[in-house]
């Protein structure tokens, strides 16, 4: 319902009869905007990937309705257009030429964008937000210190308002506008958030978002990087490298979520290049459509500028730790200027542990709250389809739309090479391990490197050598806890198998005593079998089989990365020159301690599992 206006008011009524200064422009329905079936033409109009993410969010409302169709057009102008148009060709839209469109009539018309000649598009017009807040502005574009949602400039056309229904998520925003923008007031409502809804629904589903990205029992952190010279990848390009360089491999995993706008300033190409060292230490880098929001429900922490996908973090309860070092962009008294001076300040890499640590005792649900409305939340779809159903001077179907949960993001990259630093300490039977990329200037005990995976020159300096099992075989190769990889990955990195299964492959006792002659440097090489099993062969105590105890916790259960376990048995075979077996060992690695058998091998166990 418009902000502000009963339902009995008479000039909402008037709306609702399709005439009178709040009827839709264009109301005099012609043919000519309808299909051959007579179907009710929606002209979906975007002017960049995040626009069109949000439209995309928002259009579940015309599902279960034959009476309607949605057409796509990209609206010129902005040099953020190229990744919508590689999106709407994923979502395989129905697109129209700009020009087509502009000399087209349609029966609605849908934006995220004021910006962009929208006003030279014929039928009823309907704006929805692209982020939460109206935080940001800049100064090149339209009035000065005001965010283009609520300016005038972007939002008029000569003395009227050119979009017959402005969709809000909250009521702080409709009174905004309504100060700075009088004329359009009127034709505000506030409906809820569609994304916000889709984020809620999609919580259940987080153990299986972590599962899917590998992160096991480690902190996920987020770090959130918007656009422009402000945006925390701006001012801090090496943040997400010295995070992970400084901070344990089994303790942490970071993500970098980037906006749209920065993948079609920038290109995927150069910034995968640009990103490479930090990728290559295990920085996740999800799709920004769908794949963003499923980190941010993964999430334990985010840590962020100013842009405002922070506040839907906020909106999970998730803790924040601000990055932001700009002065200019955002707006004074914001939802998202009020979430950042209420959370702990990111000033350095070694900060980190601190920063999480403050940012814990802060409510941050209780900040979103002036971006969100808790009572539209889970009805915004609800709502927005009453709206634009009035526009269309259609009644909506029985059919309720609901918010559906963003989907799984994708496993890790396999490809890339896998190789750590690490640190141990032994006392006796007790192994604490810490790793690191092996960039990093912490101190080490050795380097283990992946064979093949890990690079040419990886394993021929490295002290322990690993490879794992191939997944069809004894070994189970799956991903289940995390740094096992899949039987894809695994193809991925030695060839596809041939059409009929024929291969030849190493036994895990033969390639260990292989790799122990292959490289000079080699003391331990090993062989991963599963999660909870490994073979390895030290140069001085010959073939051994490990097996890992899960730790159990109040009815949970978490596993190392076996690869972790393994560097912990050569680093106590180091400090043990004469072993007594079998041997049972403490592990602490990262959050977890685990018991480790290690049993000397029989012949039988060095044919028994293939790699």
């Amino acid at each position: 319902m418009p902000h502000g206006a009963p339902a009995d008011q008479p000039e909402l009524a008037s709306a609702r009869r399709g005439r009178g200064d709040l009827a839709p422009q264009g109301a005099d329905r012609r043919t000519d905007r309808r299909t051959d079936r007579g179907q009710r033409v929606v002209l979906v109009a975007a002017r960049s990937a995040v626009a069109l993410h949000r439209l995309l969010d928002a259009l579940p409302v015309f599902e279960g309705d034959p009476r309607v169709v949605t057409r796509f057009t990209l609206v010129p102008g902005s040099r953020f257009g190229t990744e919508a148009l590689a999106a709407l060709d994923r979502a395989g839209a129905r697109t129209v030429p700009w020009e087509e469109a502009r000399r087209g009539t349609h029966d609605l018309v849908l934006a995220a964008s004021p910006k962009g000649e929208l006003r030279t598009l014929s039928g009823p017009r309907a704006l929805l937000p692209h982020g939460a807040g109206f935080n940001k502005s800049l100064r090149e574009e339209g009035s000065a210190a005001l965010p283009s949602g609520l300016d005038p400039h972007f939002l008029m056309s000569g003395d009227a308002p050119w979009a017959d229904l402005y969709a809000l998520a909250h009521d702080a925003d409709a009174d905004r506008l309504t100060r700075h923008c009088p004329s359009v007031g009127p034709r505000a409502a506030v409906v809820g958030d569609p994304t916000l809804d889709r984020l809620l629904v999609s919580v259940p589903h987080r153990e299986a978002y972590r599962d899917a990205l590998g992160t096991g029992p480690r902190r996920l952190v987020v770090l959130v990087s918007a656009w422009g010279p402000e945006s925390l990848l701006e001012r801090r390009p090496g943040l997400p490298g010295e995070l992970l360089a400084r901070h344990p491999h089994d303790t942490y995993r970071f993500a970098l979520v980037l906006h749209p706008n920065a993948y079609s300033e920038t290109g995927t190409f150069d910034l995968a290049r640009h990103l490479a060292p930090a990728l290559s230490a295990g920085l996740l880098l999800p799709d920004p459509y769908e794949e963003w929001a499923a980190l941010l429900v993964a999430a334990d922490a985010v840590v962020t500028d100013h842009g405002s996908t922070a506040l839907y973090a906020a909106a999970l309860g998730r803790p924040v730790v601000s990055a932001y070092d700009g002065d200019e962009e955002l707006v004074p008294d914001s939802p998202m200027a009020r979430l950042l001076a209420s959370v702990p300040r990111l000033a350095g890499p070694d900060g980190l542990e601190e920063a999480l640590r403050l940012a814990g005792s802060v409510d941050t649900r209780a900040a979103a709250g002036a971006a969100f409305a808790p009572r539209g939340r889970g009805r915004a779809l609800e709502r927005l389809r009453r709206e634009l159903y009035r526009l269309l001077d259609l009644t909506p179907p029985a059919y309720a739309p609901r918010p559906r949960p963003f989907r799984c993001p994708a496993p890790p990259r396999t490809d890339l090479p896998e190789t750590h630093a690490v640190r141990a300490e032994v006392t006796g039977d007790q192994v604490v391990l810490v790793r690191f990329p092996p960039e990093t200037r912490e101190p080490v005990h050795h380097l283990a490197a992946e064979y093949r995976t890990g690079g040419e020159r990886a394993p021929q300096s490295a002290a322990v050598v690993w490879r794992r099992a191939y997944a069809g075989g004894d070994g189970d190769g799956a991903r289940g806890a995390y740094g096992t990889r899949s039987g894809r990955g695994v193809q991925g990195a030695h060839g596809a198998r041939g059409a009929y299964g024929a291969r030849t492959a190493w036994t895990a006792g033969g390639w260990t005593a292989h790799a122990l002659d292959e490289f000079p440097g080699c003391r331990t090489a090993a062989a991963i079998l599963s999660a909870d099993r490994c073979l390895l062969r030290h140069h001085r105590a010959g073939p051994l089989l490990v097996h890992v105890e899960p730790q159990r916790s109040a009815g949970r259960v978490a596993r190392p990365d076996p690869v972790a376990v393994v560097s912990a048995v050569h680093a106590w075979l180091g400090a043990t020159p004469e072993p007594r077996l079998p041997a049972v060992l403490s592990c602490a690695i990262g959050p977890v301690t685990v018991r480790v058998r290690v049993d000397a091998a029989r012949p039988a166990d060095l044919d028994a599992y293939e790699l």
